[in-house]
């Protein structure tokens, strides 16, 4: 079978966004030990780390995802990966998850 362009490109995009979504978790985390010192809110301390663990947890599985991608490997990892990416970054995912569709044929 002959190797295309469309994995090597989905994992590359999956793994923008994974990176994105995990140094914005990082700066969520940041923010998360300020922003309560200085807006006395009660519970905000809490949300915005359940937010910070959301956003580098869809970040690493869009990582990973990405590099299963790129080596065409494990086909549904892949997938997991550009869908993380999606619900990180849209208009990464989108592209990401249609280049993984498309090159399903090209993984082992």
């Amino acid at each position: 079978m002959e190797k295309t362009w469309k994995p090597p490109t989905s994992g590359i995009l999956s793994i923008i966004a994974g990176v994105v979504a995990a140094i914005a978790g990082i700066v969520v985390v940041v923010l998360g030990g300020i922003i309560p010192v200085l807006l006395p809110i009660a519970g905000i301390g809490v949300e915005l780390n359940l937010i910070a663990t959301v956003l580098i947890l869809l970040g690493l599985v869009a990582i990973v995802g990405g590099i299963y991608a790129i080596r065409r490997r494990i086909w549904w990892l892949a997938l997991a990966g550009s869908i993380c990416a999606l619900i990180c970054v849209w208009i990464l995912g989108i592209p990401a998850i249609i280049f993984a569709v498309m090159g399903k044929r090209e993984f082992e």
